[in-house]
């Protein structure tokens, strides 16, 4: 009901600034000394050069083929992406850049850089046959240069956005995010090509190239390009959380990521000439041992967020902020779900997305004070002055979108989560 709405509403009047309230920041883009179009436009033009390539080699009918069955997955793999990284609220313009970045630019790299190196390994003075160059495109050259213009992205956010690469979960999603976009695009051009050949010679549909193309890349190994740069993006991820008097370690994780990105990438190409039984080898050998670590790395980082928020928000509660007293409900998954469900059943769609931004903004305090207290009392992106900065325009913020609703969910959710833990008489 109207009079229930809480506050902050996007469509409510924005209120005159406090006194010493920090201001709001302008929106930034990904990357710096660029408006807010510019990024978006040059990914455009990125894409649009891929999609003419493309063509080129699929025609009219192939790219819409392929367009079609490539995008069958990518709804689904970007949901389960955005749920791991629901605890970084700040990560997801990051991974809007990253899967933007992925479907354009990594993959008009990978095309260019891939077929000028296959002609130059073909060409004199290196003169090896060409199903030699095949084969070292395959396991070499193209992991290299796949896995370096996807890694990126990573790296991009972290010199330009670092609020969007701040841990190893938010690093392995903005590597698998930019994966799913480069793997979306590439699925389009070898969907298409197998489209493009099946019409060509009037294959039937069971029988077809694009069937088993579609059962190879989408069905069986949907996951394989995000499992590779998971790795550069766990290397990252650890580099960015270790203390800076750990400078070697810092320095070398990130190569030893990219390099078992690289090396996973290389046996899963080469595992295609191995035939069926080594396919399945290193599909259960290597495969699954590695998607279970990356599994096994994001859950351990959730979890470490989220007791940092059940340990640092009680910090913050006071009589000004009675929200942060109810850090059960923000501190574990249930809670926060319980409260966004709470929230929608008593307020509707408004209080739900007014609870979704206190819970990311309560979030980010806690995890900024975390990171600031494990690099010795300052942030790993900046000074103790720049510190300060963020935390008072965090609590502002907070202060600023407290209501009714938020405060009822978050005591509703907090006496639901007391009771759960509470042992049976």
């Amino acid at each position: 009901m109207t009079e229930h709405a809480p506050r902050g509403r996007a469509d409510a009047k924005r209120p005159p600034r406090r006194p010493g309230a920090p201001r709001r920041p302008r929106f930034r883009t990904a990357l710096p000394g660029a408006g807010p179009v510019a990024v978006p436009l040059a990914l455009l033009v990125c894409g649009a050069m891929v999609m003419a390539l493309i063509t080129q080699e699929t025609g009219a009918f192939g790219l819409a083929t392929g367009l079609a069955l490539a995008a069958l997955p990518v709804p689904v793999m970007v949901a389960l992406l955005h749920r791991a990284a629901s605890m970084d609220a700040a990560s997801r313009a990051g991974l809007a850049f990253a899967l933007g970045w992925g479907a354009c630019a990594a993959t008009l790299v990978a095309l260019v850089a891939n077929g000028v190196l296959v002609q130059w390994l073909l060409a004199d003075p290196a003169g090896l046959p060409r199903p030699r160059a095949d084969a070292l495109e395959l396991t070499l050259v193209a992991p290299v240069v796949e896995e370096c213009a996807k890694g990126a992205a990573v790296l991009l956010l972290w010199l330009h956005r670092p609020r969007a690469v701040h841990g190893v979960l938010a690093g392995v999603c903005a590597a698998a995010m930019a994966a799913i976009g480069f793997a979306f695009t590439e699925n389009v051009l070898y969907l298409g090509r197998a489209a493009a050949e099946d019409r060509l010679l009037g294959t039937p549909v069971v029988d077809s190239a694009t069937a088993a193309t579609f059962l190879v890349r989408v069905v069986l190994a949907p996951f394989a390009h995000p499992l590779f740069a998971a790795l550069t993006g766990i290397g990252l991820g650890l580099a960015v959380v270790l203390p800076r008097r750990r400078r070697l370690a810092r320095a070398v994780l990130p190569w030893l990521g990219l390099g078992g990105a690289i090396g996973l990438h290389s046996a899963w190409n080469g595992a295609t000439g191995l035939g069926t039984g080594g396919f399945l080898m290193v599909y259960g050998l290597l495969m699954f041992p590695a998607l279970a670590l990356v599994i096994g790395v994001c859950v351990h980082a959730r979890r470490r967020q989220l007791r940092a928020v059940r340990e640092v928000l009680p910090r913050y509660a006071g009589p000004d902020r009675p929200g942060m007293g109810e850090h059960t409900a923000l501190g574990t998954s249930r809670g926060r779900s319980l409260t966004r469900r709470l929230a929608r059943r008593d307020w509707g769609p408004a209080g739900a997305r007014a609870v979704i931004r206190y819970q990311d903004t309560a979030t980010e305090l806690a995890l900024l004070r975390d990171r600031a207290e494990r690099h010795g009392g300052v942030g790993p992106a900046g000074a103790a002055g720049d510190l300060a900065r963020r935390e008072a325009e965090l609590l502002w913020r907070l202060a600023r979108h407290r209501g009714p609703a938020i405060t009822r969910s978050l005591r509703g959710a907090a006496l639901v989560e007391a009771q759960a833990a509470r042992p049976p008489a």
